[in-house]
């Protein structure tokens, strides 16, 4: 099977310390609508922030690449490198 390319909102909030912590990840049909979507979830009662990310890769074989931060809303950590 080819790559295939997924785009994804995803909420952060607050945990009990503080610290932050990822909310529901939302797939998106386009790039476009994931900034869209990540921006509005950012806005939400209870979010920090938000980011809009995509990932490319392969379903079958379950191996995809790194995630390519598309943007970023609010106070989300710097360090992405587990989406």
């Amino acid at each position: 099977m080819a790559d295939v390319t997924y785009y994804v909102a995803m909420p952060f909030a607050q945990d009990d310390v503080g610290a932050p912590r990822p909310g529901a990840a939302e797939e998106c049909q386009s790039p476009a609508t994931a900034v869209r979507r990540a921006e509005l979830l950012s806005r939400q009662p209870g979010n920090i922030g938000a980011v809009a990310f995509s990932r490319s890769g392969d379903p079958m074989l379950g191996e995809f690449g790194d995630a390519l931060l598309l943007r970023k809303f609010g106070h989300v950590p710097d360090d992405l490198s587990e989406l």
